[in-house]
């Protein structure tokens, strides 16, 4: 095993032509994969819904202005609050041509309840090769870049989920698979079946990490290093938690906003030292949360879900952001983490 892990010999600095202009990206190896992805990844949850299909196409037109050619969405977005599948936008706006699909990481999901019908959900063979096949018809291309078990199923052995994968990739209809919301045991689990078919296994796992919510930092992390597996982070922003919240409350601009009014008040106290802090560095909090993502080990593309170009573009500007030890060490104190399993609840 390795302990793989992001660090500056890892990126890849890209200087590319966009609308007659030139750009400077950095990427990252696809955990221990030959893929190049952009240092952020565009999440498309609220596209149909919060953003409709013109801005959604909108921000996506400006995730590849700025280089970034990971986008990732899942079979269930939009069909489990009774909209529009998210495939189905970011399909048509595959086809409007002028290298969209050709720039483009796409990523996708599968495990997700599809019908009340046996069999019409998590990862048996069955479900997998359905789902696939659906997910291409809606996506509206020939192939999945990087095809995701969205969660882990229980009932279902690795033996049968990396031969229903290993087909698919046979077929040419996938070409790599990730993982999220995995714990360390099944990153483990899942790579120890693959290597014994002698598959490549997961090259990604899709977690929830942030500044408040820290627990990967036990034993995913640990464990992705070691199998060369990155880590995706998805809500970076604490669902807008760690985008200045406070301070939007402070001026009634809370309206939609998803975080809960109880947790909210839990982290109240930290989110006052948090957003002073950025007010003293002069950074929007959004920035800091994420240049702090993004000097984490084993990290490689935290998933943003901006809805609009603009909150795109402030994002893209944390890749930017270089934190001082000594900022990093206070969001420490205001945000604590964990330390790695068993050291964190044992000797």
């Amino acid at each position: 095993m390795t302990n793989w892990h992001v660090n500056a010999a890892d990126l890849r600095a890209t200087r590319l032509t966009v609308q007659n202009r030139m750009i400077t990206l950095e990427y990252a190896h696809l955990g221990r994969s030959g893929l190049l992805v952009s240092r952020l990844g565009i999440g498309t949850y609220s596209f149909g819904s919060v953003a409709s299909e013109a801005e959604s196409f909108a921000v996506m037109d400006r995730a590849h202005e700025h280089g970034i050619n990971l986008i990732d969405t899942s079979n269930v977005y939009g069909f489990e609050i009774g909209t529009e599948r998210v495939e189905n936008i970011v399909g048509r706006w595959l086809t409007q041509g002028g290298g969209r699909r050709e720039r483009t990481i796409l990523a996708t999901k599968v495990y997700g309840k599809q019908s009340d019908w046996p069999n019409d959900s998590h990862l048996s063979a069955l479900h997998i090769r359905r789902a696939c096949d659906l997910s291409l018809q809606r996506l509206q291309t020939d192939h999945i870049d990087l095809y995701q078990m969205h969660h882990i199923d229980r009932d279902t052995p690795f033996d049968e989920i990396w031969e229903a994968m290993g087909v698919l990739r046979a077929q040419g209809k996938i070409l790599y698979v990730g993982s999220s919301n995995f714990a360390g045991w099944h990153i483990a689990q899942a790579q120890e079946t693959a290597t014994a078919r002698h598959f490549l296994g997961l090259v990604s796992e899709q977690s929830l990490y942030n500044l408040v919510t820290r627990d990967i930092e036990r034993e995913v992390i640990p464990a992705a290093q070691a199998y060369g597996v990155a880590v995706l982070p998805w809500s970076p922003l604490g669902r807008g938690m760690l985008a200045g919240i406070l301070a939007k409350e402070s001026q009634g601009g809370l309206h939609g906003n998803r975080v809960k009014a109880d947790a909210l008040e839990q982290y109240r106290p930290q989110l006052e030292r948090y957003e002073a802090l950025c007010r003293k560095l002069a950074v929007p909090p959004e920035q800091v949360a994420l240049a702090w993502l993004l000097s984490r080990p084993g990290i490689t593309s935290p998933i943003v879900g901006p809805v609009t170009p603009d909150q795109l573009d402030g994002a893209v500007q944390a890749l930017d952001l270089g934190l001082e030890d000594a900022v990093r060490a206070e969001l420490d104190d205001i945000f604590p983490g964990f330390r790695t399993a068993p050291e964190d609840y044992a000797w």
